[in-house]
C-alpha cells in the first residue's frame, strides 16, 4: 500500500484539481466579451464603411459586441501592429485591405512580420477600380486614350492619393500594361486629387468605385474602363479593360479579416462561420451594391483560399513595387 506524505498529499491534491480545471478552460465559449475590430484607416473610409457593415451581422451571430476601433496611421501599418501583438485568443481582430500584400514590401523597417504574425479568417469583398480621367481629355474610348498616353507619355500627369494607396497600386499596374511612364502626382488622400482632377489640374487617376462613382455619374470626369472580368452593375455602360482592347490589367481592392498568429483553430472557425454569416445576409449585399462592390462567395472566404489569395498577391505586386522604387519608408 503506497503512503503519502502531507507534501505529496497536498501535490496530489493541487494535480488534481489542475486536472479537473483543464478541460473546463479548454472549452471556455468563444467569446466570452467584446471583440475588438480594428481598421486601420480613419472613420468614413471605404474599409470603415466595409468593416461597420460586417461588424454588425457578425455581432448578431456571436453573441457578443463586435466593436469597431479605428488606429489609423502609416498606411495601415499601425493598426495591423495592434492586432499583431494582441493576445491570440480572437477577441482582437484585423480588417484590412490589399495593402496586406504591398506592406511587405512598401515598407522595409516594420516593428511586426507582416507576413507571419497573423491567421487568415477570411476574405470579405473586392472593390473594382476605375480608370478616369478630365472631362476633357483628347480621347473618347480606351483604345484611343492609350494611343494617347503612348505618344506623350511622361507629358502626362496621373494622381494618386499617396504611396501604397489602391489609386498608386492600380496606376503602377496600368503603366506596366501600356508599356509607358507618366508622371506621377501624389496627394495627400483621394479627396485632393479628385479634385484636381475634376479641375482638369491634372490627366488620369484610377480609383475605387466607392470614389468615383458620384463623379462618373455627375460628368465631373470621364471614365474609360473598369479593372475588373465583369462589367460593374451599378456602371454598367463602362466596358471592362479587357473590352476596350486591356486585356490582363484587372486590380481590385480586397478586404479580409485576421487574427494574431497563434490564434486557436476553432476560434479561428468560430470568426468564420460568424464573417459567412454577414457575407450571405440580403442587407449586406445591398450596401454592398450601393457602394459599387459584392460580398466574396462562401467558397472564396475559407481561412485558406485567403491564405492562398494573399500570398499570390504579394507576389504580384513585389516587382511592380520595386520596379518603381518607390517605397513608404
Amino acid at each position: 500500500m503506497k503512503v503519502l506524505t502531507r507534501r505529496g498529499l497536498a501535490a496530489a491534491v493541487a494535480a488534481g484539481a489542475a486536472a479537473a480545471a483543464a478541460p473546463a478552460l479548454a472549452q471556455a465559449p468563444f467569446p466570452s466579451r467584446p471583440v475588438s475590430m480594428v481598421i486601420p484607416f480613419a472613420a468614413g473610409g471605404p474599409t470603415d464603411t466595409v468593416g461597420r457593415l460586417i461588424a454588425q451581422v457578425m455581432s448578431a451571430d456571436l453573441g457578443q459586441p463586435v466593436v469597431v476601433e479605428n488606429v489609423g496611421g502609416a498606411g495601415g501599418t499601425l493598426g495591423a501592429q495592434r492586432v499583431a501583438g494582441a493576445r491570440p485568443d480572437g477577441h482582437t481582430i484585423l480588417l484590412h485591405h490589399i495593402g496586406m500584400a504591398t506592406i511587405p514590401t512598401l515598407y522595409r523597417r516594420l516593428a511586426y512580420d507582416p507576413i507571419n504574425g497573423f491567421e487568415t479568417i477570411g476574405l470579405v469583398t473586392e472593390v473594382p477600380m476605375t480608370l478616369v480621367a478630365r472631362r476633357n481629355i483628347e480621347a473618347t474610348n480606351l483604345s484611343e486614350l492609350v494611343a494617347l498616353i503612348r505618344r506623350r507619355g511622361e507629358a502626362l500627369n496621373y494622381a494618386n492619393a499617396g504611396i501604397g494607396a489602391a489609386s498608386h497600386l492600380c496606376g503602377l499596374l496600368f503603366m506596366q500594361a501600356v508599356n509607358t511612364r507618366m508622371t506621377t502626382v501624389s496627394y495627400r488622400g483621394t479627396g485632393p486629387a479628385m479634385n484636381d482632377l475634376v479641375a482638369g489640374t491634372v490627366d488620369l487617376m484610377c480609383d475605387q468605385t466607392t470614389n468615383t462613382t458620384e463623379h462618373i455619374r455627375a460628368g465631373t470626369i470621364r471614365a474609360f474602363a473598369v479593372t475588373t472580368s465583369e462589367r460593374v452593375p451599378s456602371l454598367a455602360d463602362i466596358p471592362t479593360a479587357t473590352e476596350g482592347g486591356l486585356p490582363g490589367f484587372e486590380v481590385s481592392v480586397w478586404h479580409g479579416l485576421y487574427a494574431p498568429r497563434g490564434t486557436p483553430a476553432p476560434v479561428i472557425a468560430r470568426l468564420n462561420q460568424a464573417l459567412l454569416k454577414a457575407l450571405q445576409d440580403s442587407g449586406i449585399a445591398q450596401r454592398f451594391a450601393d457602394l459599387g462592390t459584392a460580398p466574396v462567395a462562401p467558397a472564396r472566404a475559407t481561412p485558406q483560399i485567403h491564405r492562398e489569395f494573399w500570398q499570390a498577391d504579394i507576389a504580384k505586386w513585389r516587382p511592380l513595387i520595386q520596379a518603381a522604387g518607390q517605397f513608404a519608408d
